[in-house]
């Protein structure tokens, strides 16, 4: 993983960083609760994907989970903009702590992750499939 000097040790801690603001934030209660108690096989599952994501070894995530196919695992889960500022919120935050000495790292990652934060979103602002087309009556 290329998370500056950091490397995977880099990663894991922004992992890391970032489940200990979801559970401190009360804004992402609603994000934490759609997550398990247990963040273990969570905080390992997104490590492995950043790994790959950001320029690590992309087949860590794939031997242990299958196909990443990240908006596709999502779906079960309903993602409109709260979650997605939630989480971006919590990620953001986490970022900061572990890109502080580098500024470019910084806003190179923060957009990466926004994009991905818009990408994973499924439900429209009122509570509907995003994307979708809707009839009124």
């Amino acid at each position: 993983c290329q998370l500056g000097a950091g490397g995977i040790d880099g990663l894991r801690r922004l992992v890391d960083d970032f489940y200990r603001l979801m559970d401190e934030r009360p804004e992402a209660a609603a994000l934490r609760a759609l997550h398990p108690a247990d963040l273990s096989a969570s905080r390992d599952k997104l490590a492995c994907f950043l790994s790959g994501w950001l320029g690590g070894p992309p087949d860590q995530y794939r031997a242990a989970y299958g196909e990443p196919m990240m908006r596709r695992r999502h779906f079960a889960f309903p993602i409109g903009p709260a979650e997605r500022d939630a989480w971006m919120a919590a990620l953001s935050r986490a970022l900061d702590e572990v890109t502080a000495a580098d500024p470019e790292l910084h806003a190179a990652l923060h957009a990466r992750f926004a994009a991905m934060a818009e990408h994973m979103r499924n439900q429209s602002h009122d509570g509907h499939p995003a994307g979708r087309c809707r009839q009124h009556a």
